[in-house]
C-alpha cells in the first residue's frame, strides 16, 4: 500500500517531515511563503518530493488532482494548517482577518480531492470566539460529503515534544474507510530543554553561526536586556524583575495588562514555553537561555520543535523564526501519521 499524501500550507515542512517518517509518500507540498518553499527544496536529505509556491486558490477546481495527474478519491491524506494568526488568542483588534477564509477553502480542496483522510491543524483559538463558527461550518460541510471528523486539543509536550504546544487536530476519514479513529494515546514522559539542547555548546561571542552548528548564534543583545537576564533565575519572567529594570509599559501589574512571560528565562529540567514566530527576541517571552546571557538561538528553537540539528532553512534571522515558530512540530506529525496507518491496517484494508 502506497500512503501518498499531499501537504498544503505546508510551511517549512514540520509536518511533511513527520507524515514521511511516519511512512507517508508526500507527493506535493505547496505553501504561498517563497521563503518556505526555499527551506523545503533546500533539505533534500529529507525531502525529495515536489514543492511549489502557490496560493491555495489556484490549486481548487481540479488544478491540483491535474498537477498531480490524480483522481477524485485516490490520494490517501490531505494535510495542511491554514494560517491561524486570525484565531490567534494573542491577537488583538478586530474579529475579522482575511485568513480566516481559508480554513474554508482547504475544506473545498478536500471535497475537490476527496481524500480516504485529511488532517487539519491549528491553534486552539479556532474553537474560541474568533473561530467557532468557521470550524463549525467546516466540520458540518465535511460531514455532509461524506466523512466523520475527529476533533481533539492535543499538547504536543504529551507526544515527544519537548514544549508546551496545544493545537487543535482535525483527521477526517471517509466514510468507506469507518469511523472509529482513535487519537495516538499521550506518554506521561517528558523530553526536556535540557534533554534537547543541554549538550550544544555555547554560541560565538561575536554573533557568528557556530563554526560547526548553522544558525547557533547569539542574538543582539541591549545592556538593558543584559541586565535583565542577570537578574533573572530558570522560570522567571518580568514579574521577578526589579522596578528599574521593568520597561515603563511593564510597570503595570502583570495581573492587569498580562504578558507574565516575557522577558523570561528557560527552565533546564522542563519542557519549553511555545516557540513562536518571534521566538528569536527575548522580549516577546520565556525565550531567555536557562543559564547564559542571550536569547535561545534559531537553532535551538528548531530543535526545541524537533527539527534535526542539520536541518536547514532559507530566509533572514525574523524569516527563519517565523518558519520554525509556525511549524508542526515533525515528531507530532509522526505520531499523528502512524496513527492513521495503524488505525487503517487495522482493519485489513
Amino acid at each position: 500500500m502506497r500512503y501518498t499524501c499531499i501537504d498544503s500550507f505546508s510551511g517549512a515542512g514540520g509536518l511533511s517531515l513527520g507524515l514521511k517518517n511516519a511512512g507517508f509518500d508526500t507527493i506535493l507540498s505547496f505553501d504561498i511563503d517563497d521563503k518556505c518553499i526555499k527551506t523545503i527544496r533546500q533539505n533534500q536529505k529529507y525531502f525529495r518530493h515536489p514543492s511549489l509556491v502557490s496560493d491555495i486558490s489556484d490549486m481548487l477546481n481540479g488544478k491540483m488532482l491535474q498537477l498531480c495527474n490524480l483522481k477524485k478519491g485516490e490520494l490517501f491524506l490531505l494535510a495542511g494548517g491554514p494560517p491561524c494568526q486570525g484565531f490567534s488568542i494573542q491577537r488583538r483588534g478586530e474579529d475579522t482577518d482575511d485568513r480566516n477564509d481559508l480554513v474554508l477553502k482547504y475544506g473545498q480542496l478536500v471535497q475537490e480531492v476527496y481524500p480516504c483522510f485529511f488532517v487539519m491543524e491549528n491553534v486552539s483559538g479556532i474553537t474560541g470566539k474568533r473561530g467557532k463558527k468557521i470550524l463549525t461550518h467546516l466540520v458540518e460541510n465535511m460531514r455532509n460529503i461524506g466523512y466523520t471528523v475527529h476533533m481533539k486539543l492535543l499538547d504536543a509536550q504529551d507526544y515527544g515534544v519537548p514544549q508546551r504546544r496545544k493545537r487543535i487536530i482535525l483527521i477526517g476519514e471517509r466514510n468507506d474507510m469507518g469511523s472509529d479513529y482513535e487519537f495516538p494515546e499521550a506518554s506521561p514522559e517528558r523530553r526536556t530543554v535540557r534533554d534537547t539542547i543541554g549538550f550544544l555548546p555555547e554560541p560565538p561571542e561575536d554573533g557568528k553561526d557556530h563554526p560547526d552548528i548553522l544558525l547557533h548564534r547569539r542574538d543582539k543583545l541591549s545592556s538593558l536586556n543584559i541586565l535583565r537576564l542577570k537578574a533573572l533565575k530558570q522560570g522567571e519572567g518580568r514579574d521577578s524583575l526589579p522596578p528599574e529594570l521593568l520597561a515603563e509599559c511593564h510597570k503595570i501589574d502583570s495581573s492587569v495588562i498580562g504578558y507574565r512571560n516575557v522577558y523570561g528565562r528557560m527552565v533546564w529540567d522542563e519542557v519549553a514555553p511555545t516557540i513562536t514566530a518571534r521566538f528569536d527576541s527575548f522580549t516577546r517571552g520565556k525565550f531567555g537561555h536557562p543559564e547564559q546571557l542571550r536569547s535561545i538561538s534559531l537553532r535551538e528553537g528548531a530543535m526545541l520543535q524537533t527539527f534535526p540539528q542539520d536541518f536547514m532553512f532559507v530566509g533572514t534571522k525574523v524569516e527563519v523564526a517565523r518558519q520554525i515558530g509556525n511549524a508542526v512540530p515533525p515528531i507530532l506529525g509522526e505520531k499523528i501519521g502512524r496513527s492513521i496507518i495503524e488505525y487503517f491496517e487495522s482493519r485489513g484494508c
